[in-house]
């Protein structure tokens, strides 16, 4: 018998909603408990320990962003991290992230703790101009820091745009308005009842990481509630 088939992120387009999001669709089941092997981008560390390096932002990396002219930040102004992370298969691996000049020491914080913790996170690469431009899938779970983009469902810039914001695994943390839910298929991680690896709560080791340099909790919020999401401003 053959082994059964991993599932394929980002390969099943969404019907789009009159709001331009995709439809919301139960979750699949292969994804109700998600634990999917991470994809690297850069070789793993070699050493059990964290390791992590800030830089300006090398062209090569710049081109294949989000950032473009008229974006809120200078290129300039954001910095390039690589950063060791434990994944949902309980090995290490390196992530990249850009971010505001402001924000990089306190983002090696951050994921330092994380890693000491083994907070597993399934993904950590920077956000492509094709990631905003492909029709919707539901299904992404990408650790992410800088994307030039309005705030949801607004025309001012998000505080992803200034590099002050990241996103933890956005499917198991989802962003919750009205009827909407985004990752549109992780309908299943609404219910916070439930815990499985890789959710945030309040109080956890990712929360008080975050605190602990003065970033605030999406998932305190009212309406929407941003379960994935912190920043340095609150918003």
């Amino acid at each position: 018998m053959s082994p059964k088939p991993l599932w394929r992120v980002g390969a099943r387009p969404l019907p789009k909603r009159p709001d331009g999001f995709g439809a919301v669709l139960p979750t699949p089941q292969e994804l109700v408990n998600r634990a999917l092997p991470t994809t690297d981008v850069l070789p793993a560390p070699k050493e059990n320990r964290f390791a992590s390096t800030v830089s300006a932002v090398p062209a090569d990396v710049l081109a294949r962003s989000t950032w473009q002219q008229g974006c809120p930040v200078r290129k300039e102004d954001l910095r390039y991290l690589t950063l060791s992370f434990w994944g949902f298969d309980g090995r290490q691996h390196t992530g990249e992230l850009l971010v505001n000049a402001s924000a990089a020491d306190a983002m090696v914080t951050v994921f330092g703790k994380l890693w000491a913790a083994k907070f597993p996170l399934e993904e950590m690469r920077i956000s492509s101009r094709a990631d905003l431009d492909r029709a919707p899938t539901g299904d992404g779970n990408n650790t992410s820091a800088f994307v030039c983009r309005p705030a949801r469902g607004l025309t001012t810039w998000s505080a992803h745009a200034l590099g002050i914001a990241v996103d933890i695994n956005p499917f198991c943390n989802p962003y919750l308005r009205g009827d909407l839910v985004l990752p549109e298929l992780a309908g299943a991680y609404v219910n916070r009842t439930r815990r499985s690896p890789g959710m945030v709560f309040s109080g956890d080791v990712v929360t008080r990481a975050f605190s602990s340099v003065g970033w605030t909790w999406g998932g305190s919020w009212r309406s929407p509630k941003d379960l994935m999401h912190f920043s340095a401003n609150g918003k």
